[in-house]
């Protein structure tokens, strides 16, 4: 009866041995594999202290690598990286808006016919407010010249007040006018080149659409659309 008893022991300790052996993490890394400041690569079976933040390569006792511990960057290394992934960003970024202008270009033109009709409609619109102050202007000239005159009949004689301040009035607007019209002048041409841009980026676009179906690919705007969430942008902004 001892006998079995003690035979019962063994065999419940090598058993918990076994389980010991067989728990997570109980198996430790049998060896460290590091470079030092020279270059010179060593193995050891305890990391040392002033290895620590160089990057290694641990090891089990047959050798085998079980994981890689990266080595800490350098403050001009950690720069750098914070530089480039900041690139990175803002590369994505403008690559996302000009996915979003793209697909409103699309979406507000379906033929170079129809970016031409919108760019005469917004050349229209800005020459008929330009004709307006023109006329506008062409209006308040005669009347300053007509005071002009009266004012140099007077001599040497004061001009009334009213007269006066109609006369400070009237270069004071033609003096605004002016400016205006320089304003609208320039809209003009910023209005043109806006909707050539508009129209060769449409080109753009159609002729990719066209060698993409060529292959059997899908255009990479189509692409963006399905994967971006943001609501697109007016066409030529």
């Amino acid at each position: 009866m001892m006998k079995r008893d003690r035979i019962a022991t063994c065999v419940f300790a090598l058993l918990g041995v076994c389980l010991a052996m067989a728990a997570p993490g109980a198996v430790a890394a049998g060896m460290y594999k590091w470079t030092d400041d020279k270059g010179i690569v060593h193995y050891s079976d305890q990391m040392p202290p002033e290895a620590v933040n160089k990057g290694t390569v641990v090891m089990d006792k047959q050798g085998r690598p079980l994981k890689k511990i990266e080595a800490t960057p350098t403050p001009e290394q950690q720069k750098a990286k914070e530089i480039e992934d900041e690139r990175l960003k803002t590369i994505a970024r403008l690559r996302d808006e000009q996915t979003r202008k793209d697909q409103a270009l699309l979406q507000s033109y379906t033929s170079e016919d129809e970016i031409e009709f919108a760019r005469g409609r917004a050349i229209s619109a800005v020459t008929i407010q330009i004709k307006s102050a023109e006329d506008y202007t062409a209006g308040l000239t005669m009347r300053q010249r007509e005071l002009e005159k009266q004012k140099a009949a007077l001599g040497d004689k004061p001009m009334p007040a009213a007269l006066e301040n109609e006369l400070a009035s009237l270069n004071s607007e033609l003096g605004r006018q002016s400016r205006l019209l320089a304003v609208k002048k320039d809209e003009l041409a910023t209005i043109s080149a806006r909707y050539d841009v508009d129209k060769r980026r449409w080109q753009e676009i159609k002729a990719d659409q066209s060698r993409a179906a060529a292959v059997g690919l899908e255009p990479a705007t189509k692409q963006a659309t399905k994967v971006g969430s943001n609501p697109p942008v007016a066409a030529g902004k």
